[in-house]
């Protein structure tokens, strides 16, 4: 397996900052604001030819609240991941009692662990280490994380304590592609409940309160020989309830890792109505083209009158998902959780589908014989022939004469029949055309002078003879 780095600390010292640095990314939300990570985060690095994954945590903070238990237990799993471990210190703030607290328990858990004194720009480097040789982690290493300051050593030093990985680890990890599948929705519809039951175990903090989840946790696994990494979402609300800086990062998060996934699941609330802001979180998903499952959660014990209810309402409010399957499921105690992995591996399949050429024209051939194109200033639209023109989603190019006067209504036909004659479901279909050039058009500009004056005097020829 590839080796693993955590970072840990109290909050605010700078893990996520660091994270960002190792893994060359963005990935992990940074701000000036105490708590801002929650769930352990994970990332892939590289230093020279040697793989890693890094663990971002949420800061350790010893509080003994419901929420505060849970982020210390996801702090300390990360640890117990890890081959190496780094705690973060800041340098400014300098040492503080909690430091020492979580140096102790670090020292007796006796994982291999890296001093990490961050923040040292504008501090004189000599005086202010000497306080954290106290925590008996060994000399710290000096560096300023938001500006890339003394990373090099602080690598060097990592890959030296670091188990080499696996030549079975590094080719997988380099070659095999793996199935995105984005787990999105409202706050507090159960998404970290259904990741956590689809794994097994508990891999994302659960808590009863909305926006629990603030960044985009990615959590790779592997069911059945087929590789996933699923990405637990923070929460999307009305743009009106958006009012922190933090959580207007959340957001857009979550709609990046919309458009990184391969497929989506999106979570409903069978026990509340559907919502103006599912129908534009539905409506932005399938905008960007993803394969898509729908999961109405918390199913069980529903009266069934209400269960007919929320079934008009996804035909009424959600027209537009015709394409995706829908399964009703219990996150809390399993019911159709099973059914979801089958389904996103066939939407996945769908979306990815290379579609032959000979195949697609003969499905538009067949489509135009039992419903003509109407007729446009006399002239019938023609449609000649159809090729793929990308994947994920499947994009299908007809080329034909006045393809921009198709109506909307015969551009769903289309894509409903391709949709049905290449067994495409779970995926959208985008359908684009082209318009021929008129073979004819410019054609006397390619004619002699002599041509030109010979074919005047033969069309007078024959309208004289005609009159």
């Amino acid at each position: 397996m590839l080796p693993v780095i955590a970072l840990v600390g109290r909050p605010n010292v700078g893990k996520s900052t660091l994270f960002n640095r190792m893994t060359c990314s963005r990935d992990a939300l940074v701000a000036d604001f105490p708590g801002l990570t929650r769930d352990r985060k994970y990332g892939d690095g590289k230093t020279g030819d040697r793989p890693f994954i890094v663990i971002d945590t949420g800061g350790l903070t010893g509080a003994a609240d419901d929420l505060g238990g849970l982020m210390e237990q996801q702090s300390w799993q990360a640890v117990t991941e890890a081959d190496l471990v780094m705690l973060l210190v800041d340098v400014r703030a300098g040492l503080s009692a909690l430091d020492e607290t979580i140096a102790t328990a670090l020292r007796r858990t006796g994982k291999p662990c890296i001093l990490v004194a961050n923040k040292i720009d504008g501090v004189d480097e000599d005086t202010a280490l000497i306080e954290f040789h106290r925590l008996g982690l060994g000399t710290p290493v000096a560096v300023s994380a938001a500006h890339g300051r003394g990373l090099v050593q602080l690598m060097e030093l990592a890959m030296a304590q670091l188990p080499a990985a696996t030549a079975e680890a590094e080719i997988a990890d380099a070659g095999e592609d793996r199935i995105r599948v984005a787990v999105a929705g409202r706050p507090n519809v159960g998404k970290s409940t259904l990741i956590n039951r689809m794994l097994g175990e508990e891999r994302v903090l659960v808590y009863d309160l909305p926006g629990t989840t603030r960044d985009s946790i990615f959590i790779p696994f592997e069911r059945d020989s087929v590789r996933y990494t699923l990405i637990d979402t923070a929460g999307v609300r009305r743009r009106a309830r958006v009012t922190e800086t933090v959580e207007k990062f959340s957001v857009i998060k979550t709609l990046q890792a919309i458009d990184a996934a391969n497929v989506v699941i999106l979570v409903l609330d069978a026990q509340l109505e559907i919502s103006e802001q599912d129908a534009s979180l539905a409506g932005y998903i399938a905008e960007k083209g993803r394969a898509l499952v729908l999961a109405v959660n918390k199913w069980d014990g529903l009266d069934p009158h209400f269960r007919e209810r929320i079934r008009e309402q996804l035909m009424r409010r959600l027209p537009f998902l015709d394409f995706a399957a829908t399964v009703f499921i219990s996150a809390r105690h399993g019911t159709g959780v099973g059914e979801l992995l089958p389904l996103v591996q066939q939407a996945y399949a769908a979306a990815m589908r290379d579609l032959p050429t000979p195949e697609l024209t003969r499905v538009l051939e067949r489509a135009v014989q039992e419903h003509q194109p109407p007729l446009v200033h006399g002239r019938r639209i023609k449609l000649r022939y159809a090729h793929q023109g990308g994947r994920n989603p499947p994009v299908i190019v007809i080329h034909g004469n006045q393809t921009e006067q198709v109506p909307r209504a015969y551009q769903r036909y289309l894509m409903n029949t391709f949709r049905a004659a290449m067994q495409l479901t779970g995926t959208p279909v985008r359908i684009e055309f082209k318009t021929g050039a008129n073979p004819f058009k410019g054609r006397r500009n390619l004619l002699t002078p002599r041509q030109v004056k010979r074919k005047s005097r033969l069309m007078r020829h024959v309208k004289k003879k005609r009159n």
